[in-house]
């Protein structure tokens, strides 16, 4: 039987049905590709976007903007390029790029956006924090006071480097720089320091490396690799000292003293130079951008000490830069040098000559200088710069064969014997109370008389014999306190003549 329905019921149905309804609509902003071209994509329609914001390229791919045009935005792209085709919609996220961070990183390989590259599969990250952060403020940092030994004697007796300051290691191909650097983080080990190994466009045989010595030297413990390698696109390899930086902030923040090298900035700006170009942002010098300096400067700037109500962390950025044919006058090399607190020169002459590390004196140079230096160290590293000078410049006319009064003589023989002091085999870190016994020894010319090639093995010899022996109580007295009282200098330079006079005998 066919139910009957008046009007009255059916008009009262529809409007209650009409008060529930819900009607939902996704309306967002949204632009298009135009192009895509080796990691850079050009976009028209994104009105709002920010610059440095993360788009959204068809649900799969990302990038960040970078050129705000009136137009079109230009960015670069998070993944593979082929992904990506003209008429792909954009979608802007209001977000910057993140990283992971946290202790679960220690002893891990990443990239740039936080994926491990090691095969140890994935690890839980404490936060996340975003690649780009303005540097502390001026009322924010302490004064670069604490020495960050490096173990390599030539750096911390005449190059002294201290937590938060920011000392570029510069110098040809092959010279050795990353051998210092790896050094540095050998030397950490036990003393509470936390390592962040930047490669930026490396060979993946490279890192590799890398990776397999700190292993070998038990370092990997404290360290952590981020990687882009020189395979992958130019946009990675510009964000990866960023994205490292923000690792090592976030233990700096929590009060931690942290050490970061970046290895190496030229291959850094040529990635940046790159992209600029693909942008079509006009060039300047040798084909860079304009603000070539300011990536740089943004960058080293957050490397700092931190003062008690921060925290009292540190990060001490060690950037590395290469030249060519040592033209240290060079556009990126004179941009990061006047960036950083000094720099350590490394010479293809001196390393050709065996001279390793191959560090130039004279061209070497730490702006917080004895400031970053302890007391013992300080004691014993006075004369050692100027004699070692007064040799090279003596060393040019002894070449002539020239008629040399005594005086000469003895500044080469003494110029001699501190150079072969100086040399150090990698991974052979020496601790600061070895440093200050056997410069306080150099300092008063003791082994002026004994052949230049015996200065080490007379220096360790001596000092292994008595450290557990006659002077096992200055030596701790020494390792505690980080001083060298003149009562002490005089005891173990009266022990150490009467070592020698045993040895001619």
């Amino acid at each position: 039987m066919t139910k009957n329905y008046n009007s009255s019921e059916i008009i009262k149905a529809i409007l209650e049905e009409a008060a529930t309804f819900k009607r939902e609509t996704d309306v967002r902003p949204a632009g298009r590709v135009i192009s895509s071209c080796d990691g850079v994509v050009m976009i028209e329609g994104l009105m709002d976007v920010k610059n440095g914001e993360l788009v959204r390229i068809s649900d799969e791919s990302y990038a960040i903007a970078l050129n705000l045009e009136t137009e079109v935005t230009g960015a670069i792209l998070l993944s593979a390029s082929n992904e990506i085709s003209p008429g792909d919609i954009v979608y802007p996220t209001g977000e910057t790029i993140k990283v992971p961070s946290g202790d679960n990183l220690l002893g891990r390989v990443i990239d740039p956006l936080g994926q491990p590259l090691d095969g140890k599969g994935p690890f839980r990250a404490s936060s996340y924090r975003d690649i780009e952060s303005p540097a502390p403020t001026i009322f924010d940092r302490a004064k670069v006071a604490e020495p960050l030994y490096t173990g390599i004697k030539a750096i911390d007796v005449m190059i002294p480097i201290g937590k938060g300051q920011r000392e570029l290691i510069i110098g040809d191909r092959q010279t050795g720089k990353t051998a210092i650097a790896l050094d540095t983080i050998v030397n950490q080990k036990g003393k509470d320091v936390i390592c962040v190994y930047v490669a930026i466009g490396q060979k993946t045989s490279s890192v590799a490396r890398v990776v397999k010595d700190l292993t070998k030297q038990g370092a990997m413990d404290y360290t952590i690799v981020v990687s882009s390698t020189a395979g992958q696109p130019a946009p990675l390899q510009y964000l990866t000292p960023y994205s490292a930086t923000a690792v090592a902030e976030d233990f700096m923040y929590r009060g931690k003293d942290v050490l970061i090298i970046y290895d190496d900035l030229s291959k850094h700006a040529v990635a940046y130079r790159t992209i600029s170009l693909l942008l079509k942002r006009p060039s300047g010098r040798e084909a860079y951008p304009g603000d070539i300096f300011y990536i740089h400067s943004r960058l080293l700037e957050r490397s700092a000490k931190l003062s008690d109500e921060k925290g009292g962390g540190s990060l001490t950025a060690l950037p590395i830069v290469e030249t060519q044919d040592g033209d240290i006058s060079a556009y990126i090399p004179t941009n990061v040098i006047s960036i950083t607190d000094g720099q350590i020169y490394l010479e293809t002459e001196l390393f050709n000559s065996g001279m390793r590390p191959a560090i130039n004196v004279g061209l070497s140079v730490s702006r917080v200088g004895g400031a970053a230096q302890s007391k013992a160290i300080k004691k014993v590293s006075g004369k050692i710069r100027l004699n070692l000078a007064q040799y090279r410049e003596m060393l040019i006319f002894a070449r002539f064969d020239a008629d040399l009064d005594d005086a000469t003589k003895e500044v080469l023989k003494h110029g001699a014997i501190l150079t072969e002091a100086l040399k150090q085999k990698q991974f052979s870190p020496v601790s600061m109370t070895d440093m200050a016994i056997e410069f306080l020894i150099l300092q008063n010319n003791l082994l002026d008389n004994f052949p230049a090639k015996n200065t080490q093995n007379i220096i360790t010899n001596f000092i292994q014999l008595y450290k557990n022996k006659g002077l096992s109580q200055i030596y701790d007295h020494i390792t505690v306190t980080k001083e060298l009282s003149d009562k002490d200098a005089a005891k173990i330079l009266d022990e150490f003549k009467e070592y020698i006079s045993k040895i001619k005998n």
